[in-house]
């Protein structure tokens, strides 16, 4: 036997292929493959091993599959052509799907034609619509209505197969295929599985809760292993062209048989009751503003609302003629209890959109990967090795490599992870290389934290001519953490996971005067980060932004004790990153900038008053005001002077530990 297979690197197709390379008689295996597929393609042979399978280089929604004559005459003799390929994905666009479902299905069609082949079409039950009733293997138009694109592309594909003249076909109708019923198994979340997530969250509740849930979501399950091996029998039995075979369960499967079913997996709360199906009738069959409203907090729970609209199956399948051509065989259908645990476990481990998002045991930054950008002094520097010291792997980049190199071998010298990377956060193109040559040897980034900065102290009054301060701290404080973020949030979004650190400064909070070039470069950060924050949120992409306070590091040395605040150390900044990256608050300031931030709204005139007051009493320094000092040396200072004078700094707050536990139970606000 010689076959053609189209989706043969697909979750159905690929194990399809391995059953019909088990059978005696099979000399030849030809997989329709896009170019750009073929490594994908490769990577699976190696898994085959077997020479027979040879790749058919064409597409299913270019004219004639884009194969031509002489490729489908160097084919030779075939004799069968099995059609997997299809978009089974109900979210789809509806143009896509009918490119791929329909189009393609009638390109295989003439390709089966064209080498006299018997066609074995892998079609839906989703081709019964809103049927109510049985449904039996020869019905296909009743009249049923069919609710999505996804309905409509399958019917029409699977009616070109029926009306095409002089073709010799069987079609194969699969119920809701889930994972492999022995390993688990899955490549997607599709069906079911859209609601484990939801489950996932009922299995934190205490075990002792009563559960009740509505007799709802019924659906016609069945194993891949079932599929395949039911298909490849099929395929077989002599006398069958014409015919259509349902691959579905005796019974539907509810969501109260989908929860006992992975109860004890999932260590779920028991079921106590039962509600009526009329109690989930408000949330599936509302329309107008109420259904967006239900649309949005499906999204929010990773449920496609497509599929609220499709949860209960109407028809009931009947499957005489696959039971009649199985008999025998020893093939059926497991019951979905005897293996949906080993689904739950599978899901769970690989294909959980929150698994990225759990803790390791040994502590929350154990085995995650770190950015940080700045991170050859300063913040950065003892970020990265607090970073480090608590289990992750740490990304450091900056534009001193001799630094980082410095970094990295004191990291690795205390047992910890940490690798280089030399990059300008300024430069796109940088950027770009950078995260992806960090994705490439590292598969994932878990966390971003945006310390790279650039500070300026210099009134405004002496800044009229230098535009150009304010362009450069700009190109640092925001393009550059934003360029960051654009370049990992598709890789985030992927993942549906990504977390965001902000260093920001407590002088957003409390607009100090002689900052106008780098507090409003701060304060665009913040800004970016409320809106694109409100717009990853069902991706699970979130932001922690920190109101730092004056930190002892590099960048502040030129303005030495002109500054009116007494910095922090570099170390104690390190441990706001850390709880920044640990908790992920929405913010974390100081008591001095929450109460700039309550000063300005309840006494604006006197806030600007006193900021007033810290600009005349705190100068430009001599490098401000253009003047070239020539300061003595140690050894050249005289042995005694009376000390220069100079405004005392207003010392630190003080705040009991209490009072920051109990400003941390306020929203929004934490010290």
């Amino acid at each position: 036997m010689r076959y053609v297979v189209t989706g043969g690197t697909g979750f159905i197709g690929r194990r399809l292929i391995a059953e019909i390379l088990s059978l005696p008689g099979t000399v030849a295996v030809h997989v329709l493959v896009r170019a750009g597929s073929l490594g994908r393609f490769d990577r699976l042979a190696v898994g085959w091993a077997d020479e027979r399978v040879q790749p058919l280089v064409g597409d299913l929604t270019a004219p004639d599959l884009g194969l031509s004559d002489g490729v489908v005459d160097g084919l030779g003799a075939i004799d069968h052509v099995v059609h997997c390929a299809a978009v089974y994905d109900i979210t789809a666009a509806e143009e896509r799907q009918r490119s791929a479902n329909v189009e393609g299905t009638r390109a295989v069609i003439g390709l089966a034609r064209r080498l006299d082949a018997t066609l074995h079409h892998v079609s839906s039950i989703a081709v019964a619509g809103t049927h109510r009733g049985v449904f039996t293997e020869d019905d296909f138009d009743l009249g049923q209505d069919l609710p999505t694109p996804y309905h409509r592309t399958k019917f029409d594909a699977e009616r070109l197969v029926r009306t095409a003249d002089g073709l010799r076909y069987r079609i194969y109708r699969p119920g809701v295929v889930v994972g492999d019923s022995r390993t688990g198994e899955m490549d997607k979340v599709d069906g079911p599985y859209y609601f484990f997530g939801v489950l996932s969250g009922l299995a934190r509740l205490p075990r002792f809760t009563p559960m009740m849930l509505p007799d709802t979501g019924r659906t016609n399950i069945v194993p891949v292993d079932y599929v395949v091996s039911a298909m490849t029998a099929l395929m077989h039995v002599e006398g069958r062209d014409g015919q259509t075979f349902h691959l579905t369960a005796p019974t539907t499967t509810g969501l109260r048989g989908i929860y006992r079913g992975i109860a004890s997996a999932a260590g779920l709360p028991p079921l106590v009751g039962s509600l009526p199906r009329a109690a989930a009738a408000p949330l599936l069959q509302v329309g107008g503003r109420a259904k967006i409203l239900r649309n949005m907090a499906a999204t929010q729970l990773g449920v496609p609302a497509e599929i609220l609209d499709v949860v209960d199956l109407m028809p009931t399948f009947r499957s005489e003629l696959t039971a009649e051509a199985l008999r025998g065989s020893g093939i059926t259908v497991p019951e979905f209890g005897s293996y949906a645990g080993m689904l739950w476990r599978y899901w769970a481990r690989h294909l959980d959109p929150g698994r990225a998002r759990r803790d390791d045991p040994a502590g929350p930054l154990v085995g995650k990967h770190v950015i940080i950008t700045g991170a050859s002094s300063g913040i950065g520097r003892a970020s990265a090795v607090a970073v480090a010291a608590r289990g992750a792997t740490v990304l450091a980049l900056a534009r001193n490599g001799e630094a980082l190199e410095e970094l990295i071998a004191e990291i690795r010298a205390t047992g910890g992870q940490a690798y280089a990377f030399s990059c300008d956060v300024t430069d796109s193109t940088a950027v770009d290389r950078t995260v992806t040559d960090i994705l490439d040897r590292f598969g994932h980034v878990d966390y971003l934290v945006n310390n790279a900065g650039r500070s300026i102290r210099r009134s405004v009054i002496a800044s009229t001519d230098r535009l150009h301060d304010y362009e450069r701290v700009m190109a640092v404080n925001y393009f550059g953490p934003v360029r960051m973020v654009l370049a990992l949030l598709p890789h985030w979004r992927e993942r549906r996971f990504g977390h965001v650190v902000n260093v920001s400064s407590a002088g957003v909070q409390a607009n100090s005067p002689k900052y106008s070039a780098y507090i409003p470069s701060k304060a665009a950060l913040d800004a970016f980060a409320e809106v694109v924050g409100t717009e990853t949120l069902s991706d699970h992409i979130t932001f922690t932004t920190i109101h730092m306070p004056l930190v002892k590091t590099p960048m502040i040395a030129p303005s030495r004790r002109l500054n009116p605040m007494p910095p922090i150390s570099a170390e104690h900044a390190a441990a706001m990153v850390v709880r920044g990256l640990v908790d992920k608050p929405a913010r974390i300031d100081t008591p001095v900038g929450t109460l700039a931030d309550v000063g300005m709204y309840f006494t604006p005139r006197l806030s600007r008053r006193v900021l007033h007051q810290l600009y005349l009493g705190y100068p430009d320094s001599a490098a401000a005001r253009g003047v070239v000092e020539n300061r003595p040396t140690p050894a050249q200072r005289p042995a005694s002077r009376r000390p220069h004078r100079r405004v005392r700094p207003v010392p630190a707050v003080r705040v009991p530990r209490p009072v920051k536990q109990a400003v941390r139970l306020v929203p929004g606000v934490h010290w």
